[in-house]
């Protein structure tokens, strides 16, 4: 199975019936060509699948408590630094109300791993967010590791989607980053899976002890997870982690990254993420000319965004996230696109359930 299109130099879209080796051996060959010419196809396969739109999620942060001590991360049990807060359950509902109003239709609602939200807890919110915006708006939720019990009970409350990041696919360097087993969180992501909701994972480019294969790995585990989006950005040290000190890798390795799974993975749905943005101006406008098709502005209200650090240098930090959308809306016509405001649902999910698959694969 050719990966690469003779005569062109163009990257192929690799087809679902594609075995493992045939996958690893494309991802290797796209690891290697020039960039210019794998954004290029990365580009030509999301037109052809999601047209030229780009679908906004208002990302709301509604607390930045974390049981976890992760060694990358800013909002790390052990940084005594951070200025804790929790939003209430009003306050979140009040910023869905003015959101739903000016035109979002999906709202990810992400926290640390905090004891004060409980699933039960959870529940109920999504459950209100549901109401307030007459069951047209798709819920989003970030909270980390639960049981499969707890997943069931906010997928039952109407939860549609949930993002829970392996961040990499190496398990010594997970055990090592994050102080637990990489098999718990894919067993979590299994459950997410088993009840249908639509599954976002992903990981970091460029931690400590990554390695080429490495990379490879975690584009490979997101085609066997089939994941309906996928969240990846650049590690940028944070000076109040153990990782303080460790060197930055350029912003090309996260775009080609993008690019392979827009190859791998043709109808997920793929955000060009802040972290890209902090690191280059242009950085998100570069993962969207690279296959990307989602943004996420931060509808946190201005008083704790700041508190919200994972990484250091975080961009809009002092911006309304309702008056950002102007911006963003100028931002991605400088790649010839345009935004979206549907709930947007992944087609690799529908896909998934209709079995559509096969024309994005057409010589």
């Amino acid at each position: 199975m050719r990966m690469v299109e003779e005569g062109s130099g163009l990257a192929v879209a690799i087809p679902p019936h594609a075995t493992e080796a045939e996958a690893r051996k494309a991802v290797e060959e796209w690891w290697r060509m020039p960039l210019p010419l794998l954004v290029k196809e990365a580009d030509r396969v999301c037109r052809r699948v999601h047209g030229d739109g780009v679908y906004l999620r208002g990302l709301l942060e509604f607390s930045n408590y974390c049981r976890k001590d992760c060694l990358y991360c800013g909002i790390r049990r052990s940084n005594r630094k951070v200025r804790r807060y929790r939003l209430d359950e009003e306050v979140i509902l009040a910023v869905v109300r003015e959101a739903f109003a000016r035109g979002f239709r999906t709202f990810v609602l992400q926290s640390g791993e905090d004891p004060a939200w409980p699933a039960e807890r959870l529940a109920r919110l999504v459950e209100r967010v549901k109401q307030e915006t007459r069951g047209e708006a798709a819920v989003t939720l970030s909270c980390g590791l639960m049981s499969r019990e707890d997943y069931r009970l906010l997928r039952e409350a109407g939860a549609d989607r949930y993002l829970m990041r392996f961040e990499t696919a190496d398990p010594v360097l997970h055990r090592r980053l994050r102080g637990m087993d990489l098999d718990r969180r894919l067993e979590g992501l299994h459950h997410l899976r088993d009840l249908d909701y639509e599954v976002g994972s992903g990981f970091m480019v460029g931690l400590p002890g990554e390695t080429e294969e490495t990379m490879w790995e975690n584009l490979l585990l997101c085609r066997r997870l089939d994941l309906d989006m996928v969240g990846i950005g650049p590690f940028i040290p944070h000076p109040e982690t153990p990782l303080a000190h460790a060197p930055q890798v350029p912003l090309e390795r996260t775009i080609r990254a993008v690019a392979i799974l827009r190859l791998l993975l043709p109808g997920a749905n793929l955000p060009g993420t802040t972290a890209a943005g902090t690191l280059e101006p242009d950085g998100r406008e570069k993962m969207l000319a690279a296959g990307g098709n989602v943004l996420m502005p931060n509808i946190t209200p201005v008083a704790h965004k700041k508190d919200y650090l994972l990484y250091p240098g975080k961009i809009c930090l002092d911006e309304d996230g309702f008056h950002c959308v102007g911006c963003l809306t100028m931002r991605v016509a400088t790649v010839g696109k345009r935004i979206e405001w549907e709930r947007g649902a992944s087609r690799q999910y529908l896909w998934r359930h209709h079995g559509r698959r096969a024309e994005v694969h057409r010589a």
